[in-house]
């Protein structure tokens, strides 16, 4: 892995040397888009239609829209004239309990290394972090940008840092209306039903039990089309709107009763030859 900032952990007068990496990766499957009739990729270029030019990229310049039709030109010094104090720095603000963080606030995950020595000190702060059960808030600056983060202990050995929403962009639930359908106290038996099947579907969280089943179907898929053959799906079997909660529930204890182990994701359906191109 390759870091993709250094700075340091700041509390009180404590400074811890760091290292920042991406704790996630894009596994998603992506495409070019083609021009179907000859299989070239298409490709886009920036065009002014004012000028009805292609312009250079030192003609091309940052606008904040300030008005209908109006821009304010803002040049990469004025950025970098901004007060930054965290631009080298995860500046720890307060320790709170992790559980005391709705998980809606947080938004991208990284690994912290401790960097030129900083072993000791990173340690230290990991363990007293893990055996007072403490998450730390702080600020950073990431990309021209500072973030709000939570710094937490992750597995055995790891701190991450997770950059979080402000709660300005948290938008509020009550605007939804279905909500209110959903204030009328619940029936006691349907509620005693769903307790029971939640209670049954417990498990201990095995992120390798949930593979991308729609990945994996997409690269099979997109195999055997290099191969000059055709997936067939079958179609899914329609879902009959639930009428009666309580039998719909016992229905799905009964079917939790005679489930079977979870097994290996099925293989894709059969293959049939794809038709020819097209001279």
């Amino acid at each position: 892995m390759r870091s993709i900032w250094k700075g340091s952990i700041s509390f009180g007068l404590v400074h811890i040397p760091v290292r920042l990496y991406a704790a996630t990766e894009d596994r998603s499957v992506h495409f070019h888009l083609l021009h179907r009739r000859c299989g070239t990729r298409i490709r886009y270029r920036r065009w002014c239609p004012h000028c009805g030019v292609e312009p250079e990229e030192g003609d091309i310049a940052r606008g904040y829209p300030w008005a209908p039709g109006q821009y304010v030109i803002v040049e990469d010094a004025d950025l970098e004239s901004l007060p930054l104090p965290t631009a080298r720095t995860v500046a720890i603000q307060a320790f709170v309990r992790l559980d005391s963080i709705d998980p809606i606030y947080f938004d991208r995950t990284y690994f912290l290394e401790p960097a030129d020595g900083g072993g000791r000190a990173y340690g230290l702060l990991r363990e007293a972090m893990r055996q007072t059960g403490r998450a730390a808030v702080a600020r950073v600056a990431l990309r021209h940008k500072e973030s709000l983060a939570c710094v937490r202990v992750y597995g055995d050995r790891a701190l991450v840092l997770e950059t979080m929403h402000r709660a300005d962009e948290i938008r509020d639930p009550g605007v939804l209306p279905g909500l209110a359908e959903t204030t009328a106290p619940a029936d006691p038996g349907e509620l005693a039903l769903a307790v029971d099947l939640i209670d049954r579907l417990t498990a201990p969280f095995e992120p390798e039990r949930y593979p991308d089943r729609y990945r994996e179907a997409l690269l099979a898929m997109i195999e055997e089309r290099v191969r000059g053959r055709r997936i067939t799906v079958p179609p899914a079997p329609p879902q009959a709107p639930v009428v009666d909660l309580m039998e719909a529930l016992r229905a799905s204890l009964r079917q939790v009763e005679q489930a079977a182990p979870v097994g290996p994701v099925p293989a894709p359906g059969p293959v049939e030859p794809a038709p020819a191109p097209r001279p």
